[in-house]
């Protein structure tokens, strides 16, 4: 047998796993004969074991190793001559050995003399140019790069193309082998000079491939991940969208939320004004008034904004703006967004939004509350009848209740009159505060947060909180709640929701 039956051949390695699910003889068999079949000139086989199964099964040639792991010698490829004799007797028609410049229990001569014995070629399984030069000096048929990085230190990523074309000056019988993954690669290693070249783990091991399927993805997930989240906060009145990473805000607009609108209507032209950040995000987080659940938005109050029954959002935004989205309450949101604002140093926090209508939130020893939870807005013994609490507390009851004692005035400049010492404002003020004191301390018999958070554009205005906190201050210490102001003021839904689109939240 002459080497040049390896001439330009694609030689396949169908080495399983050791352990793995294809550790055995009729998995070895198969990865050889489906090699062979799309256009594999030889096979490299370990074990006498195997290389007798696949001998079986095809005709081309064998290059046959044994694996060994010795106490008193690093080598462990075909170490010792009854190796040798027991490849040959399975059906290999070469032998590889390790060729390197370590201890070993054989010298490489005595290995060469045993295989020519048997009629046999030779392959110098080699870490340098060195270990190449000896090997043929021992009478090694082929010299390999088989063991180019294996020898110490950290192991490279690519196979040894250097070394590849160093052999070559040597001998025209070099084979390319070690981390040969892709056919770029493999016809690298040809132009360097190889004669043959190997592949083994990218065809043969499925544990090994579907590893780097896997890092390369995650690589490409966690890269997206790196983006900004698009986050968008729907409101009863207003829309707004930022762009927003590690909780910062990098960029930030304002739509409004037209009255009588569709969510088609208003997604669209939220689109419209955040069109020319598209690329930049890899999520969008939407934090929507009413209830979402699974993705699905529908009205729990349409004086506040008329939602249709089981909106499709997530789907809907997903196709709009071309990335994962996640949908939730903007309350829901806000909580979250304001957990984190403080550090995630409580237990439990209650969110309330006061706004055009009363939202909340409740982040419960450190998990957010979806679904239902957190909507105060729509609770009735509050309100002190049959009508949701917010239609008596919220924005539009200021400015509705302004209107019936005959002042047309938005609710800001109801607050302004109040702060300016108008009679008629200030009552409406106080009582709305008097509600929402009320609601604060049922919240705490509920739930005995660490804290009540007050948010929204009516739980912000100026004295609001203080009249609030009035009217509790009669309350037992025990009963009486800790009302602290929202840090992220309107911006806590976008903080919150961008988080959430993240995976961050373990909630409920």
């Amino acid at each position: 047998m002459q080497p040049d039956i390896l001439k330009n051949s694609l030689i396949v390695s169908c080495q399983p796993v050791p352990g793995g699910p294809m550790d055995e003889p009729v998995f070895v068999a198969g990865f050889a004969m489906a090699a062979v079949a799309a256009g594999a000139s030889a096979l490299r086989i370990e074990s006498a074991r195997y290389v007798r199964a696949v001998r079986e099964k095809v005709d081309v040639p064998i290059i046959g190793i044994v694996k060994r792991d010795l106490e008193d010698s690093p080598v462990r490829i075909t170490p010792f001559i009854t190796d040798v004799k027991d490849l040959a007797d399975a059906g290999a028609d070469i032998i590889a050995v390790d060729a390197t410049d370590r201890p070993r229990p054989e010298t490489l001569a005595d290995l060469v003399v045993a295989a020519r014995a048997l009629g046999k070629l030779t392959m110098a399984d080699c870490s340098s140019l060195e270990d190449a030069r000896h090997a043929l000096e021992c009478g090694m048929d082929f010299v390999g790069t088989t063991l180019s990085g294996y020898v110490g230190g950290p192991e490279p990523d690519d196979p040894d193309i250097d070394l590849i074309t160093e052999m070559a000056r040597l001998t025209p019988y070099v084979i390319a082998e070690g981390r040969i993954r892709t056919p770029q690669q493999a016809a690298d290693a040809a132009r360097a000079g190889a004669f043959a070249v190997t592949v083994g783990s990218a065809i043969t091991r499925t544990e090994h491939t579907t590893a780097w399927f896997r890092d390369a993805l995650a690589d490409a997930y966690n890269a997206a991940d790196d983006r900004p989240v698009l986050a968008i906060d729907i409101g009863g009145t207003k829309s707004m969208a930022a762009l927003i990473s590690g909780g910062k805000v990098l960029e930030r607009t304002r739509v409004p939320t037209a009255v009588g609108g569709t969510p088609d209507g208003w997604l669209s032209a939220i689109h419209a004004a955040t069109s020319g950040w598209y690329g930049r995000y890899g999520a969008v987080g939407i934090a929507a008034t009413g209830l979402v659940e699974d993705g699905v938005w529908q009205a729990l109050n349409r004086a506040t904004l008329n939602i249709p029954d089981r909106y499709p959002l997530k789907e809907k935004a997903e196709s709009l703006f071309g990335a994962p989205a996640l949908a939730v309450n903007d309350a829901q949101a806000a909580a979250w967004g304001e957990y984190l604002a403080t550090g995630k140093t409580m237990g439990t926090i209650v969110f309330l939004t006061i706004s055009t209508g009363i939202g909340g939130g409740v982040v419960s020893k450190g998990a957010l509350m979806t679904g239902l939870a957190g909507h105060f807005g729509l609770t009735r013994s509050a309100s002190g009848g049959a009508t949701p609490f917010e239609d008596r507390v919220s924005g539009k009851f200021i400015a509705a209740e302004a209107a019936r004692l005959g002042h047309e005035e938005e609710t800001p400049a109801v607050f302004k009159a109040a702060a300016n010492g108008e009679a008629w404002a200030a009552d409406i003020v106080d009582g709305s505060a008097a509600k929402v004191a009320t609601l604060c301390a049922d919240i705490k018999l509920m739930f005995d947060p660490d804290a009540i958070v007050i948010g929204g554009g009516i739980g912000l205005a100026d004295g609001f909180l203080a009249l609030v906190s009035q009217h509790l201050a009669a309350l037992p210490p025990r009963l009486r709640p800790e009302l602290v102001a929202a840090r992220c003021g309107a911006e806590a839904g976008l903080i919150g929701v961008a988080d959430l689109a993240r995976g961050n939240n373990q909630g409920k």
